[in-house]
């Protein structure tokens, strides 16, 4: 399916995330109800696209969409904090590792990044989250690990993380997400292939 033209990939999502048997999680045998979206790097404005399309067209069926990006929230993040001015200060004198460093630091998803989606979780009304701008936050944040911790904050609703890479499941080699389809080390098992799932 995720080699479907986008128009097709289009209608599977939004038949899927706007059925009951969606939305009230069944046929997942107990799982947490994270679906991974994954789409190639190329498409990637082709997909924000699709995705803000996809927000309009569920809000007119009535689903509920709390669409959330990583990016957005990491400067929200440093703004609250307020060490943004400050990191913008620092940031022509740092090497790359040094700046993945203090963004790994400060935006830690465990203390930091997953409390605040959280915080939109518990202070709004939705049917499904959205999350987008994995590829906007890597190496400093990264897919998997904002999962990991995101399993005790989001299992009342489903949550779609639109990923731009791959998620590829096997028997040999378990699941793991593939980043912009080339770095192949975040082992993540909890999610489910929103392509694969029917209604």
């Amino acid at each position: 399916m995720k080699d479907q033209p986008l128009e097709q990939r289009f209608q599977h999502l939004e038949t899927v995330i706007a059925s009951d048997r969606f939305r009230l999680k069944q046929g997942l045998g107990n799982e947490v109800p994270f679906f991974i979206c994954p789409f190639p790097v190329r498409e990637a404005m082709a997909m924000a696209d699709l995705q803000r399309r996809l927000e309009s067209s569920l809000d007119r069926r009535g689903v509920r969409v709390l669409s959330l990006n990583f990016y957005d929230l990491c400067i929200e993040l440093l703004q609250e904090r307020e060490i943004w001015d400050q990191v913008l200060a620092m940031e022509p004198d740092l090497s790359k590792a040094e700046l993945k460093e203090l963004f790994q630091g400060v935006l830690d998803p465990e203390t930091y990044l997953v409390p605040k989606i959280s915080n939109y979780c518990q202070r709004g009304e939705y049917d499904v989250l959205f999350l987008a701008g994995v590829g906007e936050v890597f190496p400093y944040i990264r897919s998997h690990t904002v999962l990991n911790n995101l399993q005790s904050y989001a299992k009342e609703k489903p949550t779609v993380l639109f990923f731009p890479g791959a998620y590829t499941q096997s028997l040999e080699r378990g699941a793991s997400l593939n980043l912009f389809g080339r770095l192949h080390d975040d082992r993540y098992y909890r999610a489910f292939n929103i392509y694969d799932y029917t209604v």
